[in-house]
């Protein structure tokens, strides 16, 4: 699935479908450079699925826990067994959503992902780009694409 983001309001439409089809345990891998939208991406993600605080970009603790969904920024990550140390394993069980920016910082100890989803800025908008890396992902996708 690919499409062009026009601004942060098509942003969040799309971060509100998403929602409405993510499910427990999914891993979703976010990609892309510095300020492409990964974490507004994730915000919007958040309040679709009705979270009203404080969202916190994770740079500095590297993840941030709400109700179902751990969402990590490794971009800080110095190696990726750090990983085990912010207690990864505790999100992978089964039914936790875990939203990853910067996924190839954790290579060789982050399982691979359900869902990729790449963004990169296009003009005044983002590039969307969103791929199913497991057959659950492309489930997901399929109804994704179907809303």
């Amino acid at each position: 699935m690919s499409r062009f983001l026009a601004d942060e309001a098509e942003t969040a439409a799309f971060a509100a479908r998403l929602a409405r089809v993510l499910e427990p345990g999914i891993i979703v891998y976010l990609r892309g450079p510095l300020g492409a939208g990964k974490t507004t991406l994730v915000r919007a993600l958040l309040r679709a699925r009705g979270f009203r605080g404080r969202v916190r970009s994770p740079t500095y603790t590297l993840v941030e826990g709400y109700p179902g969904v751990a969402h990590f920024d490794l971009y800080r990550l110095a190696d990726p067994e750090e990983l085990e140390g912010i207690g990864l394993r505790d999100f992978l069980d089964g039914r936790t959503i875990c939203l990853i920016e910067w996924p190839e910082r954790g290579a060789g100890v982050l399982p691979p992902p359900d869902l990729e989803i790449r963004l990169h800025p296009s003009g005044s908008g983002r590039q969307l780009v969103v791929e199913a890396g497991s057959p659950r992902g492309e489930r997901i996708l399929k109804r994704l694409a179907q809303i």
